[in-house]
């Protein structure tokens, strides 16, 4: 048995219980892991309201990290005994263990803690494939600005790093002084209170009239028209989350008179879904945390019977980094 926080019907952070679960048996290209913590993220929150649909009931959790207790047939790469984290459908982290599908685990180097697995996975690997793959049709390079909302969370505060590594200009959004400061400790060149000045304006300012290569944007319905005001032509508007509620339908005549933009939804789960290219991304975000130049700012810990809190916590933007739920 596991014990697990699961949801019956979609609301509010009151809707989530600790119950206990059965776990079984591996199938075929199954493991089962025991976790040692547990990461939080926004996906967990659009999963529980209920803007993203699942059946019900539902263990919420997309990120992870534990030790594999068995393996199903025919998964190769994956030992009992191995440590290991993961991002990865279908959701089910918020548990003591847990059955799921291999493709998605990797094996945790040796240099990196539990807790700093369960941290990483799905933030580091969304900044990953966002500063190298979502790319503006000019490509990017060194010298080159972009915009990043929400910077002082757990993605963000990743994204600022990795971006100063490769030589880009990151603008970072914050709501908050504080969040602020906290951006241009990891690497942001530039911060922009979003809640004390007009961001598209001093984006304008920074970059002499110019505007940027590509904003991503995971806040959503609240930034979406400025930061379009943000691209210079041929731009990326590169949306990944809706923290402030989902994007409006827009006219698509308005990006040819903005300079012929381009706009773009990603997921990570298109990112990962095949076990090649999640280790391939997974190997780069080993190597940058592990050469020090990515550090993984674990800024809250809760334990996972008190995840009701996290989830006010996270809502009320009230953190900063990444959160994570403990065991034991």
């Amino acid at each position: 048995m596991s014990l697990a926080i699961q949801i019956r019907q979609n609301g509010g952070p009151e809707e989530m219980h600790l119950v206990e679960v059965d776990v079984g048996q591996p199938g075929p290209g199954e493991v089962r892991i025991a976790h040692r913590a547990i990461g939080l993220n926004f996906i967990d929150v659009y999963q529980r309201t209920g803007l993203y649909q699942l059946p019900m009931p539902l263990t919420l959790g997309m990120e992870a990290s534990g030790v594999v207790e068995a393996v199903g047939e025919g998964v190769t790469h994956l030992d009992v005994g191995d440590r290991v984290a993961y991002a990865s459908n279908p959701p089910g982290s918020y548990s003591t263990e847990r059955v799921m599908p291999a493709r998605c685990v990797c094996r945790l180097p040796d240099a990196i803690g539990f807790e700093t697995g369960a941290a990483m996975m799905l933030k580091g690997l969304t900044a990953q494939y966002l500063l190298k793959k979502t790319l503006p049709v000019e490509g990017l390079q060194r010298g080159d600005a972009v915009l990043f909302h929400a910077a002082a969370g757990g993605v963000g505060l990743i994204a600022c790093q990795w971006a100063r590594a490769l030589g880009l200009e990151l603008i970072a959004t914050a709501g908050s002084d504080e969040k602020c400061r906290l951006t241009l400790a990891n690497g942001a060149a530039h911060a922009i209170n979003y809640r004390t000045e007009d961001f598209a304006a001093r984006v304008k300012d920074i970059t002499g009239g110019k505007g940027v290569k590509v904003v991503y944007d995971s806040v959503g319905k609240d930034t979406w028209e400025k930061s379009l005001d943000c691209l210079r032509p041929f731009g990326l508007m590169a949306s990944f989350g809706n923290a402030s509620g989902p994007v409006p339908p827009f006219a698509p005549g308005s990006l040819g008179a903005r300079g012929s933009l381009y706009v773009t939804r990603q997921t990570l789960f298109t990112h990962i879904a095949t076990r090649e290219s999640t280790q391939a991304m997974a190997d780069e975000l080993f190597a940058v945390v592990e050469s020090g130049q990515v550090k993984i700012h674990i800024d809250q810990r809760y334990p996972l019977a008190e995840v009701q809190e996290a989830h006010r916590a996270l809502e009320a933007r009230k953190t900063t980094g990444c959160t994570i739920l403990t065991l034991g």
